[in-house]
């Protein structure tokens, strides 16, 4: 009888271990950088495994190590990817000279930022609260290295009230379609 007992446990915790290291985890936001998308103390489900097969696309909202700090992870909106120039002009978000139309946000934010070339395995990343958002506009952060991302959150579990899957906003459909 225990040796069943400690076979059953013991199985279910290396195939938990399994998938948190390979396919998703759990992650509490922390913080007010995703504002108004994402609140303090919400859980989410991150997906690992998206990332083996494809590269993030524009909009989606990934978790990444701080680059400054890897024990830090930080969660963020992809704005540029590999090969994007970005730009930000009195707070108006240009990607490849197009502007971004971001009706996801309430506030803009301020502040300019001049052209930037997305390196190869990297990813341009802003919080969408702008005015409190330490991001890629920070030489703390910068360009994300795709090393550093853990996956992309599909899922938001709490608050109960507050269940929904994490949508790409519908104003990267003509960003990612390039």
């Amino acid at each position: 009888m225990w040796r069943e007992l400690a076979e059953t446990v013991g199985g279910a915790i290396i195939l938990a271990l399994f998938i948190m290291a390979f396919v998703a985890r759990a992650f509490t936001v922390d913080g007010p950088s995703m504002l108004p998308t994402l609140h303090t103390g919400e859980k989410l489900l991150i997906d690992k495994l998206t990332y083996r097969f494809r590269p993030p696309e524009r909009g989606e909202v990934i978790v990444f190590k701080y680059p400054a700090n890897p024990r830090e992870h930080f969660i963020k909106r992809v704005i540029g990817i590999p090969g994007d120039v970005v730009s930000i002009n009195s707070g108006d978000v240009y990607i490849n000279g197009k502007k971004l139309d971001e009706d996801y946000l309430t506030e803009k934010g301020r502040g300019d930022l001049p052209a930037l070339k997305i390196p190869e395995n990297s990813v341009f990343v802003l919080g969408d609260n702008r005015t409190n958002s330490h991001d890629s506009r920070s030489r703390l952060v910068g360009f994300v290295p795709m090393k550093l991302v853990e996956g992309r959150a599909i899922w938001r579990y709490w608050p109960l009230t507050s269940i929904h899957i994490v949508e790409l906003p519908k104003t990267f459909a003509q960003f990612n379609k390039q």
